[in-house]
C-alpha cells in the first residue's frame, strides 16, 4: 500500500482547525501565518498528487484509493479516490484557500475562530470531492454548512446574521432531499438484489441501471434539488447574493470559488453518473433553468448599485454555463463544464479578492462613492481589468476555454439553449466592464485622493490566481 495521500489531504486542514481551537488568543498575526502555512503545505500535497496522477488511460478509474470499513453492517466505508474530474477541483481548492486566508480578515473577530473555520471548510470540501462512498459524501457535504455559516455571520455586512441564517436553512433543507435520495437509492437497489456493495459509487451506479426509469427520474430529482440549491441554480438561488455580499473577503472567495462547485460536482458525479437515462429525460428542465439563470443573473447584476452584489449576481450566470455544459451530453460540453468549474473558481476568487481590496481602502461598495481609482491605484486597476477579462472569457485567458467548449458542445445537441447562453457572454461583458468604468474611471472622488496602491503582500496574494 502506498502513501495515503488523499487521507492526508483531508486530514491536514482538519488537524489545523483543531490546532486553532487550542491556540492562545492574543497573537493574530502568528495565527494567520500558521494557518497560511498549513494551507501552503496542503497545496504542496495536492500538487504532488496532481503530478503523480497517471493520465492517458481512459479506463484507469479512481487512483490513490483508500478504503476502511466504517459502519460494516450497512456497508458504509471510508472510501476515497481521485479521477480526472476531481483532480482539478482538488488542486484549485488547495490553491484558493491559502490565498483566501492571506486576504484581510475581519478584525473584530477572533483570529483562531476565523482561520479554524476556514481550515475546517477546506477539509470538508476536500472530503466531498474525494468521496466515493455516498454516505461519506453526504456527511462531508453536510459538514460544509457549519463553517460556511460562521464565516458569513461574522462577516462585514450589516445583514450578515440574516444572510447566514438564510444560507443555512436553504442548504440544510436541500441536503434533506439528498439524504432521502441516497437512502431510497440504496433501499431500491437492495430490493432488486444489488445492495451487497453498500453505498459505494460503483455499486450504486450498477444497481441504479436496473431500476425502472420512473424510479430513476424521481431519485435524480431528489439528488438534483439538493445540488441545485447548493450551486445555486435559479430559482433556488435567493440565499446566494446575500451570503456572498455579507461574508468577509476570504469567506466570499471560498464560498463562490469552491463551495458552489460542490453542487455542480455533485450533479455530475452523483446525479448524471448514477442515473444517465433519467438525466437525458430531465435535461430540458435543467437546460431551461440554466439559460434563465444566465440571462436573469446578468440583467440583475447590471442593475446593482453595489460592487460586491454585482459580482455575487454574476455568479448566477456562471452556474448556468456549467449546467448547460454538463447537460449538453457531448464530450466538448461536459469537458467545458468541468473546465469552467476550475476556471470560475480562479476568476471569481480573484474578483472577490480585488473587490475586497477596494473595500479595505474605501470601506464601501457603493458605486456613487467610488470612481477615479485608476489614477491613484493603477496596479489595482490593471489587476481588476485582467480578472474581469478572464471572467468574461477573453480569448487567451482561462475563462475562454471553458465557455467556448460549453457553447460548441451544447450547440451540437441543444442548439437554442446554446444560443441563449451565448447572449450571456455579451451581457457579462456589459455589466463587468461598466463596473470597471464606474470604479476606476470617471471623475475622481476627492476622498479617494489618498488611497494607496496594491502593496507587495497583496500582489503576492493575487499572483497565483493571475497565473492560473
Amino acid at each position: 500500500m502506498g502513501f495515503p495521500i488523499l487521507d492526508v489531504i483531508i486530514a491536514l486542514p482538519l488537524a489545523g482547525a483543531l490546532l486553532m481551537a487550542v491556540l492562545p488568543e492574543g497573537a493574530p498575526a502568528a495565527t494567520k501565518n500558521l494557518a497560511i502555512g498549513i494551507g501552503i503545505l496542503e497545496l504542496a500535497f495536492a500538487l504532488w498528487m496532481a503530478i503523480a496522477f497517471k493520465t492517458g488511460n481512459a479506463n484507469a478509474g479512481f487512483q490513490f484509493t483508500s478504503h476502511q470499513s466504517w459502519i460494516g453492517p450497512l456497508g458504509i466505508a471510508w472510501d476515497v479516490g481521485v479521477d480526472g474530474i476531481s483532480v482539478f477541483l482538488v488542486a484549485v481548492t488547495a490553491l484558493l484557500f491559502p490565498v483566501a486566508m492571506a486576504s484581510p480578515r475581519v478584525e473584530r473577530r477572533s483570529a483562531r475562530a476565523y482561520f479554524g473555520w476556514m481550515l475546517m471548510l477546506e477539509s470538508a470540501c476536500m472530503a466531498t470531492f474525494l468521496s466515493t462512498d455516498a454516505f461519506l459524501f453526504f456527511v462531508a457535504f453536510e459538514v460544509t454548512l457549519v463553517p460556511g455559516y460562521f464565516l458569513i455571520v461574522n462577516g462585514d455586512g450589516p445583514r450578515r446574521g440574516y444572510a447566514a441564517s438564510k444560507f443555512f436553512l436553504y442548504t440544510f433543507a436541500g441536503s434533506a432531499f439528498l439524504f432521502v435520495g441516497i437512502l431510497a437509492t440504496y433501499l431500491l437497489i437492495t430490493a432488486h438484489g444489488g445492495g451487497a456493495g453498500g453505498f459505494s459509487l460503483i455499486n450504486l451506479a450498477r444497481g441504479a441501471a436496473k431500476l425502472p426509469l420512473s424510479d430513476q427520474e424521481l431519485l435524480l430529482g431528489s439528488f438534483g434539488l439538493a445540488f441545485a440549491v447548493k450551486m445555486p441554480l435559479v430559482p433556488f438561488h435567493t440565499w446566494m447574493p446575500d451570503a456572498y455580499s455579507q461574508a468577509p473577503t476570504g469567506g466570499s472567495m471560498v464560498l463562490a470559488g469552491i463551495l458552489f462547485k460542490l453542487g455542480a460536482y455533485g450533479i455530475l458525479r452523483w446525479g448524471i453518473f448514477l442515473f444517465p437515462r433519467a438525466a437525458v429525460d430531465l435535461a430540458p428542465v435543467a437546460l431551461t433553468l440554466a439559460a434563465i439563470g444566465i440571462i436573469w443573473g446578468s440583467v440583475v447584476a447590471a442593475m446593482q448599485k453595489d460592487l460586491k452584489r454585482l459580482v455575487a449576481y454574476g455568479t448566477v450566470a456562471g452556474v448556468g454555463f456549467i449546467v448547460i455544459g454538463l447537460f449538453g451530453f457531448t464530450v466538448q460540453g461536459i469537458t467545458g463544464g468541468i473546465v469552467e468549474m476550475v476556471n470560475h473558481g480562479l476568476s471569481t476568487g480573484a474578483l472577490f479578492l480585488v473587490v475586497g481590496m477596494v473595500w479595505e481602502r474605501r470601506r464601501t461598495f457603493d458605486f456613487k462613492q467610488l470612481g477615479g481609482l485608476q489614477s491613484v491605484a493603477p496596479v489595482l486597476g490593471w489587476v481588476f481589468i485582467v480578472v474581469i477579462m478572464s471572467d468574461i472569457g477573453l480569448p487567451g485567458l482561462n475563462g475562454f476555454i471553458g465557455e467556448f467548449l460549453v457553447l460548441v458542445g451544447t450547440f451540437l445537441t441543444h442548439r437554442w439553449w446554446a444560443v441563449v447562453a451565448t447572449s450571456g457572454v455579451v451581457l457579462g461583458a456589459i455589466y463587468l466592464l461598466w463596473a470597471y468604468q464606474r470604479v476606476f474611471h470617471g471623475p475622481a472622488q476627492a476622498i479617494n485622493a489618498g488611497i494607496k496602491d496594491m502593496s507587495w503582500a497583496e500582489r503576492a496574494a493575487v499572483a497565483p490566481l493571475l497565473a492560473g
